[in-house]
């Protein structure tokens, strides 16, 4: 197919339910000279290995078809294949799981079809694509795992428990350990215990010690005292 190709042409895997979605954009694709669709099917039980036999450059995958890393050669870390989504809904939930499966374009289903060139392009490039409605999605996403993560390295790396860590923090906010009790309705000994635990742990000598390093691993804010 399409021997007159250049040779750096983008080498396509069309995957899609929809006979005239498959139709279409075939034809809309093969009318560029760069890209080259080396297969228009639908999802077959033996998809894996056709892709692999074929080693496509983009996988050009419809919204019926499920992202599934035992179905789909999206993760193959060896292979230099990147994954297109189209025909996708506006869905958060969706967008993510695609993304974490590690999907390189997500395109609505209002995407034109000289958006889906654009974006095979674009991804054969070494970007990605998704709509600007979505990115608010990333950054919120990407928040969401930061905030995660000084608590996951805490418990973790360190070993401090959710009450060490909250200990922590409020140490840094320069409470004593009277005030700490006080707050948590706990005895003054067991907000002591909790402490000494914690220092231990940490492998500081006293109060102060502990919060630096609880600062320096990300467990606290930089700005508490």
């Amino acid at each position: 197919m399409g021997a007159d190709r250049p040779r750096c042409a983008v080498d396509v895997f069309l995957v899609a339910e929809n006979r005239l979605l498959r139709d279409a954009l075939s034809k809309v694709l093969s009318r560029r000279s760069d890209i080259r669709v080396v297969a228009a099917t639908t999802p077959v039980p033996d998809l894996a290995e056709k892709i692999t036999g074929l080693k496509p450059h983009i996988l050009l995958v419809d919204s019926a078809v499920l992202i599934d890393s035992n179905a789909l050669p999206v993760r193959d870390g060896t292979c230099p294949l990147k994954t297109v989504m189209i025909g996708m809904e506006a869905d958060r939930e969706t967008f993510v799981q695609c993304v974490r499966a590690g999907i390189s374009g997500y395109l609505l289903k209002d995407a034109s079809a000289m958006e889906v060139v654009a974006a095979i392009r674009t991804v054969a490039s070494g970007g990605a694509v998704c709509p600007p409605s979505m990115c608010r999605v990333l950054f919120d996403y990407f928040a969401s795992r930061c905030s995660f993560a000084p608590t996951y390295y805490a418990k973790v790396q360190v070993g401090l428990t959710r009450r060490e860590q909250e200990l922590a923090l409020m140490i840094g906010e320069g409470l004593s350990n009277k005030e700490i009790a006080s707050k948590l309705n706990l005895s003054e000994q067991t907000v002591k215990n909790h402490i000494h635990h914690m220092l231990r742990k940490l492998g500081a000598d006293n109060r102060l010690a502990a919060v630096e390093l609880c600062r320096m691993h990300g467990f606290i804010a930089p700005g508490t005292a």
